[in-house]
Formats: structure tokens, sequence, C-alpha cells
């Protein structure tokens, strides 16, 4: 009983008892929740790293990426 006897059920072979250890399968909503976590830091991740890649890689100055709103208005109306 102490091997890699899969007789509990469980078709996966993660959770197979081990050395006496027989861990409990996470329920859906564990398993939804933490997809759906990791999705979303990964996500986020890869969005700051677009907005910040070039500052943190040395490819552009933080104080040269304000190119945005400012473009649209007349260059000479004196304000800066």
């Amino acid at each position: 009983m102490a091997g890699g006897s899969s007789s509990t059920g469980s078709s996966s072979r993660w959770y197979a008892p081990k050395f006496g250890f027989h861990p409990h399968q996470p329920s859906l909503k564990h398993r939804a929740g933490a997809t759906i976590l990791g999705a979303t830091m990964w996500f986020w991740i890869f969005y700051r790293a677009r907005q910040d890649g070039p500052v943190l890689l040395g490819l552009r100055h933080p104080w040269d990426g304000h190119h945005g709103h400012h473009d649209d208005h007349a260059h000479g109306e004196g304000h800066h």
C-alpha cells in the first residue's frame, strides 16, 4: 500500500496515495478560481511588461513616454 496503487477511484496520477499521504482533490470552484486568478496575474504581468518593458530594459527614459494627449494641441499656445 506504500507504493503507487491507484485503487481509490481517482483518475488523476497527482492525487494517488503515496507513502500514507492521501490528498483530497480540490473542488471545481477552487480549480476554476485558481485558473482565473492565474490568468489574471499573467495578463497583468504582460500588460505591465508592454507598458514598462522598454524603460526597464534601458531602451527608453521614463520621461520620454508622455506623447499622448498633448500632441493634439497647437504648440504655440504658450502653456508647457
